[in-house]
């Protein structure tokens, strides 16, 4: 069984990112890159089925500037096979990044793919949903727990008030939610390994994919500063304040 994870390159999450001056996005010179803690998960998860035995191979895919190399090397320590680097300068929509994602699955032909459920830079969490309606898989969203059947995966999801578990038949496409383990440690020797492992680089543009979106990016600012609390009195003055000024009752 051959399982694809999609993986992306972002800010890490202890950085604080700030606006460009000009509102125009993120400022990301000079911070801390890594992989999205979500597609941490998936790999994770993918290289426990192959340690088990279900997988036969892993493959790590993402889609981005050629410094993504580093992410996907990553990748290649927690225990991925190879890897594929989709090389584009351009920010894309969680639209084009299914259609792309979609068209690696028609060449790779994997049993299961494992993906985040969102990344954490735009939060968007779409693309999943998107690449399981364009390539006609069944999905399983938000996974806090992954079980292999005959021909089939059982996933257990996160929803409203508890879990909900499904399952599919193989091929599918599954995201992962934080609750469905915990990434291992890499170690020297595995880091070490990874550089001698295949890492294919090839344009975005050799998918012949359509890289239009119709979103564009209108502005990125701080959120307002909080207002700083008060301290009330009595319970008495408490209900005048949520009543008159925040006018909650």
């Amino acid at each position: 069984m051959k399982v694809l994870v999609p993986v992306k390159r972002v800010v890490d999450y202890t950085v604080r990112v700030r606006p460009r001056s000009d509102g125009s996005g993120v400022d990301i010179a000079n911070l801390k890159m890594s992989m999205n803690p979500f597609d941490e998960i998936a790999m994770e998860e993918a290289v426990r089925l192959r340690e088990a035995g279900v997988a036969t191979e892993v493959v790590a895919v993402s889609i981005g500037p050629a410094a993504a190399q580093d992410t996907l090397r990553t990748a290649l320590a927690f225990g991925a096979d190879r890897a594929l680097l989709l090389e584009t300068e351009e920010s894309l929509a969680p639209v084009v990044i299914s259609r792309a994602l979609a068209a690696v699955v028609g060449e790779e032909s994997p049993d299961l793919v494992l993906m985040g459920k969102q990344a954490i830079d735009d939060d968007c969490n779409q693309t999943a949903q998107m690449l399981a309606a364009r390539v006609g898989w069944g999905q399983g969203t938000f996974a806090c727990r992954l079980e292999m059947g005959d021909g089939e995966v059982i996933v257990t999801r996160e929803v409203d008030g508890g879990t909900r578990t499904v399952a599919l038949g193989l091929p599918a496409v599954v995201s992962t939610d934080l609750r469905l383990n915990e990434p291992r440690y890499l170690k020297l020797p595995n880091i070490m390994k990874a550089k001698k492992k295949p890492l294919d680089r090839r344009p975005l543009d050799s998918l012949g994919v359509d890289t239009r979106s119709g979103i564009r990016m209108v502005s990125v600012a701080e959120p307002p500063a909080r207002k700083p609390g008060v301290r009330v009195a009595d319970v008495g003055e408490l209900l005048d304040k949520l009543k008159n000024e925040a006018q909650v009752i």
